[in-house]
């Protein structure tokens, strides 16, 4: 069998040349098989109507397996040569010769330096495109996290505007006023309340 890889051939067939020379050549031996079997059985039954035959079953497998070596040898010589003939004149794609998906190179031509070159381009617009996509990413979670803090901004405002119409309700004229001094009585009883639990502890240790 051939060695030459025929990638072109390949590319054109769908499958290697190679290959379906194998193919052919399975399927002829098969085929001397099957005809060297259907032989055999032919010349066992013709020797079952001769009377006082010698000649037995196993000395007809022999001479069937000594002729089908015989067959065998020259098959594949033969094949050989018409396996040759067939990747050189018929699964041969000529080298002046481009696949329409190829034809671009007939009229771009370009070296191996500037396919090397591209090769790099692509790889640097690829990497620009990754680092794009995770800073948009990035992004966009930062803008969901700013949608979440100014829904809860609104609920804070909502609560707030509803506490002030119920004390303007119960007669406080204004609530943010009154907020302020809540926050600031309630650190005052924080202090007072820390200032005795001090004392106590004192007290305690004496």
């Amino acid at each position: 069998m051939s060695v030459d890889p025929m990638t072109y051939e390949a590319q054109f067939f769908g499958f290697t040349p190679q290959t379906c020379m194998l193919r052919i050549y399975i399927a002829f031996q098969d085929y001397l098989f099957e005809v060297m079997q259907a032989v055999e059985q032919v010349i066992l039954k013709k020797l079952e109507g001769i009377p006082d035959c010698d000649i037995s079953p196993v000395q007809i497998r022999k001479c069937t397996e000594k002729f089908l070596c015989f067959m065998k040898g020259h098959f594949d010589n033969l094949f050989g040569k018409m396996e040759q003939l067939f990747l050189q004149l018929i699964l041969r794609i000529p080298p002046n010769i481009l696949l329409p998906e190829d034809k671009c190179q007939e009229t771009n031509p370009y070296s191996e330096e500037e396919f090397q070159l591209l090769q790099k381009e692509i790889k640097e617009l690829q990497e620009k495109y990754k680092t794009e996509l995770y800073t948009k990413q990035a992004l966009l979670a930062e803008l969901e996290e700013q949608k979440v803090v100014e829904a809860k901004l609104k609920q804070t405002l909502t609560l707030f505007d509803e506490l002030e119409n119920v004390a303007r309700d119960h007669g406080t004229s204004d609530f943010r006023e009154s907020l302020v001094s809540f926050v600031q009585n309630s650190r005052k009883l924080q202090n007072i309340r820390d200032s005795v639990e001090k004392e106590s502890k004192k007290l305690k240790i004496s």
